[in-house]
């Protein structure tokens, strides 16, 4: 269902990507951005748009869907190829089958039936409310954060904040709307972000460079 907490954070998160990518060729370097991070998104992605030529949502959803998988795999490709001697590896040190490995156990339990698309999807929710944790990670081993890194993950933690409402509009509009499972890890990944918009606005308001303590 469309509203405008959903349309709106749709095209936040549009904005948080074409920010990377604008970053990445201005700059021709990706320092600062988490390859790992980068790398879980486009499984969350390709994970669960793989019914994207089976399943049809409408122009709007198979658009984005398709701009969403091409952004994630030209952004690993950028930062694997073009310009990977940019890549700061050293403190981009989170591995990244920390999160894999439990999103998959997890999945395989909650997942509402045992299809393989089904599991799929619920895999690729669950991965997604923790993908940005090796980006936070980096940014607290790097000091002072550059303003476009920040504006990126602030973006993404706004495009999740407006999903959340739009699934509050959604609990009150759709008569059999229950979505526990969006719910459950949408707060987890708010929260993360959560910490990370304390932080920013409190060096927003004290005309300080933005850092994460360590």
């Amino acid at each position: 269902m469309y509203n405008i907490f959903r349309v709106s954070g749709d095209f936040l998160h549009l904005i948080s990507i074409f920010i990377i990518l604008t970053k990445i060729i201005r700059q021709r370097s990706c320092y600062g951005i988490s390859l790992r991070t980068q790398e879980l998104y486009s499984i969350v992605f390709i994970t669960r748009y793989l019914d994207l030529f089976t399943n049809w949502t409408g122009l709007y959803n198979t658009l984005f869907k398709i701009f969403y998988l091409a952004s994630s795999i030209y952004i690993v490709y950028l930062m694997r190829k073009p310009y990977k001697l940019t890549y700061d590896h050293r403190r981009d040190v989170f591995r990244s089958i920390f999160l894999i490995i439990p999103s998959v156990v997890l999945a395989l339990i909650f997942t509402a039936n045992y299809h393989p698309m089904e599991i799929l999807w619920t895999f690729s929710i669950i991965l997604e409310s923790v993908a940005i944790f090796p980006q936070i990670i980096l940014l607290q081993q790097s000091g002072e954060i550059e303003n476009v890194t920040a504006n990126y993950v602030v973006c993404l933690g706004g495009y999740r904040a407006l999903y959340i409402l739009n699934w509050v509009y959604r609990l009150f509009a759709e008569k059999h709307y229950r979505a526990w499972l969006v719910w459950v890890f949408g707060l987890i990944q708010t929260g993360i972000y959560s910490d990370f918009a304390y932080y920013f606005v409190k060096a927003y308001l004290e005309g300080k460079k933005l850092s994460l303590p360590k």
